[in-house]
């Protein structure tokens, strides 16, 4: 029999999971209501104009099955009562397969961002935003910024549990119990399963004379419960402007596993903050 305290940290986990895919399931149903009430309240405001404090507006990209609102019902609004200027995309997209994106080939995604950030920009007047991805959303903008000029257009990347050296497709299936019905895509073409399988030529071409390019902010932010990416020492990038983060070395007794991370943990969306105002970082810990 297991320890009383691994039986209870092992509920706790299986709790977070359950309540994270019931909270993607009810995102699910009311994706086209929260759309429509993103802008409202700030999110995916095209009239939004970025503030003296906070000049760039934030492009928020989402991971595999994925999409523009469900990933981000925490995040978007944690930001914007903070005063950014928050915005968020649709990428990667099969044709028939609705809400569930992420799924294209990664190249073609990193295209996709790149006129969105261009279209934010010249929304927002702003010359530079920043970039904060979960997942393949953590990844996939190295691709925009190395090779298809984005270095140019973003002053910072911040990656929440990013497979930047890949990972298994065992790995990736485990994100099926996060999103249920999709696991029927699974005998469909999905080219970016492919690509983020470490080895791949799209995994060995982006990481290819370096993790990083120079003038871009990087931030890593891993969870060491990660079932998804792993080891999760793999997410993290070497370079001259890399800040790797792992929560539990703020908060000990955080349990997130890889969708969670993204979705529903405040200690990490704090590392966020801090990585998006390093001036005015503060210091994170079990209480943000």
């Amino acid at each position: 029999m297991l320890p009383r305290n691994r039986l209870s940290r092992n509920s706790r986990r299986r709790a977070l999971r359950a309540a994270t895919v019931a909270a993607a399931l009810f995102a699910a149903v009311l994706v086209p209501s929260q759309a429509a009430s993103a802008s409202s309240s700030g999110w995916n405001d095209y009239s939004c104009k970025p503030s003296a404090a906070h000049p760039r507006p934030v492009v928020l990209v989402h991971g595999t099955f994925g999409n523009s609102v469900d990933n981000w019902l925490v995040l978007a609004p944690y930001l914007v009562k903070r005063g950014y200027c928050v915005f968020s995309l649709d990428y990667g997209q099969l044709p028939g397969v609705p809400l569930f994106n992420g799924l294209g080939p990664i190249e073609k995604s990193a295209g996709q961002l790149d006129a969105f950030v261009d279209k934010v920009r010249g929304a927002t007047g702003a010359a530079k935003v920043d970039l904060v991805g979960h997942s393949q959303g953590g990844m996939m903008p190295r691709y925009y910024l190395k090779f298809l000029g984005g270095a140019a257009e973003v002053n910072a990347l911040v990656g929440i549990a990013p497979d930047n050296h890949g990972t298994t497709l065992s790995g990736l299936t485990k994100l099926l119990p996060y999103f249920p019905g999709v696991k029927d895509l699974l005998t469909l073409a999905t080219p970016s399963l492919a690509d983020q399988i470490a080895g791949s030529a799209f995994i060995s071409k982006l990481n290819a004379g370096g993790d990083t390019v120079p003038g871009v902010h990087y931030t890593v932010i891993a969870t060491k419960y990660d079932e998804v990416v792993t080891p999760y020492r793999t997410q993290f990038l070497d370079g001259p402007d890399v800040r790797n983060v792992v929560v539990q070395d703020l908060c000990p007794a955080d349990l997130s596993e890889h969708v969670t991370i993204g979705t529903v943990d405040l200690v990490a969306y704090h590392e966020v903050a801090n990585a998006l105002d390093p001036a005015h970082a503060t210091r994170t810990d079990c209480f943000n």
